[in-house]
């Protein structure tokens, strides 16, 4: 059975392009933008879709707990959790630098 690992992301629908990667906020939130619209659900299936390919997982593997129709939503995600949280360390990038 996989472990479950819980992340806090903030979305930014409507971006340019879709990215994965730096923090917002206090207490600092992943960064997901995404090309898609915040319409019936466009943008929270843009935003499994890019977390699974930044995570190296299946879409299936994410499920949203918290914050369906809001920018701020918590995560659960079936996998490994020492291998998501190195994953999750990288995508955050140098805080320092933030």
């Amino acid at each position: 059975m996989p472990d479950k690992f819980l992340l806090e992301i903030r979305v930014r629908p409507n971006a340019s392009r879709n990215k994965v990667g730096g923090t917002v906020g206090d207490p600092p939130r992943l960064v997901v933008a995404v090309q898609a619209p915040a319409v019936d659900g466009k943008a929270n299936d843009a935003v499994l879709k890019e977390l699974a390919t930044a995570f190296n997982l299946r879409a299936r593997d994410f499920t949203i707990v918290f914050g369906e129709l809001g920018r701020d939503k918590r995560i659960l995600i079936d996998g490994d959790t020492e291998n998501l949280q190195n994953i999750c360390e990288s995508l955050i990038g140098d805080p320092k630098l933030l």
